[in-house]
């Protein structure tokens, strides 16, 4: 398999993709894309090892529920009734995704890109949690005793010899590609700690770090990849928005290539989901069916904000709904392999034109490719 899309890993937290259907893009975005590409449906991909986690488990079942039970119910509880995905959960602390985790950290080691040593670090006086500088209370305990701390930790090295971004790690064609991003995303330390305190994570005490597990945002690219190694892909290709990617990019640079796999960033937008509402009086014009109008909000808008890349705005929703809808009625009895060829060779390549060519996208929708989600 070339290449496989996945979600950036989504953040678990007290919602469902009910109430916040923003949350769901990225993983709809890589569904859209794979049902284009003939692909198998891919895991949704969750981020678990988060301090909002470990304080929401404390108080909902302190030790009567196991951690990775508790995420699990919580995350199936995001889906409607009888609509678990296809593909399956993977979450950021699967027994596959902390062992390549902990196999690439032992490579790097090895490359002396990764080194162990004692660093000092602000610490909580009450509670041990790693803080950050500047005398704010603890986002652990609430407590405002800090004290410089020197311990053991995993800390990463920047390459010196190519950015944090460069072109090849963007799924983008060559005048998409994000130069603010690739920018903004070296503006970083040098020197990364990639060991945090945590209630629950990938736990370094193979490596002698006891008490300590790895920062969530390596986590993430180890997810991806651990998903793509499953389904033996050549290259993972992430949906995210380019404030995740910036937030998250140094701390991948030494994760995005294992065992002959790379991973690369596609970058979307947010949707102005809050305001879909404002479309009904164009749903009666068109005489919209709710498959229609499911379809328009679950599978078109994720693929409209990767040509976006930014935010697309509410007041460009009609005219976005009106090009949905005429390209549904344009649909051709029988699809023209030629284009549908064409389109998958630029979903592969990062290529979005496809997007806004009522052609293109009429004879993506005659082949049912939005059936896969």
């Amino acid at each position: 398999m070339r290449c496989l899309f996945l979600n950036g890993p989504v953040q678990n937290g007290p919602f469902t993709f009910a109430t916040r259907p923003g949350k769901a893009v990225g993983i709809r975005l890589a569904a859209a894309l794979n049902a284009i590409l003939c692909l198998p449906p891919a895991p949704h991909l969750w981020n678990t090892v988060t301090l909002a986690g470990d304080l929401r488990h404390r108080e909902a079942a302190g030790p009567t529920i196991p951690r990775q039970r508790f995420e699990v119910d919580l995350i199936a509880d995001k889906y409607p009734p009888g609509q678990s995905p296809a593909g399956g959960i993977m979450t950021d602390t699967d027994a596959e995704v902390a062992s390549l985790a902990l196999e690439m950290i032992e490579n790097n080691l090895r490359a002396r890109t990764f080194t162990i040593s004692r660093e000092t670090v602000p610490t909580c006086r009450a509670c041990g949690h790693m803080t950050g500088t500047g005398g704010h209370p603890c986002n652990a305990c609430g407590s405002t005793d800090t004290r410089e701390r020197t311990g053991l930790h995993l800390v990463a090295e920047l390459a010196k010899d190519r950015p944090v971004l460069n072109r090849s790690d963007i799924h983008a064609s060559h005048r998409q590609q994000p130069k603010h991003l690739q920018h903004t995303a070296g503006n970083v330390a040098e020197r990364l700690i990639l060991s945090r305190t945590r209630d629950h994570g990938i736990g370094l005490s193979p490596l002698g770090l006891s008490g300590l597990v790895l920062d969530p945002r390596v986590g993430i690219h180890a997810t991806v990849l651990a998903a793509a190694h499953r389904h033996e892909a050549d290259t993972a290709v992430m949906t995210i928005t380019e404030n995740a990617a910036n937030h998250i990019a140094a701390h991948g640079q030494h994760f995005r290539e294992h065992d002959g796999t790379r991973l690369q960033y596609a970058l979307h937008g947010h949707l102005p989901y809050d305001h879909v509402a404002s479309l009904q009086p164009l749903h009666e014009a068109y005489r919209a069916t709710q498959v229609l109008k499911d379809d328009f909000e679950q599978w078109f808008l994720p693929l409209f904000s990767l040509k976006t890349k930014s935010a697309t705005r509410s007041d460009q929703l009609p005219a976005v709904f009106k090009h949905y809808m005429r390209a549904h009625l344009a649909r051709p009895a029988r699809a023209d392999e030629a284009v549908i060829e064409a389109v998958r060779c630029s979903v592969a390549v990062g290529d979005t034109e496809w997007i806004t060519d009522r052609r293109a996208l009429a004879n993506v929708m005659a082949v049912g490719a939005m059936s896969n989600r």
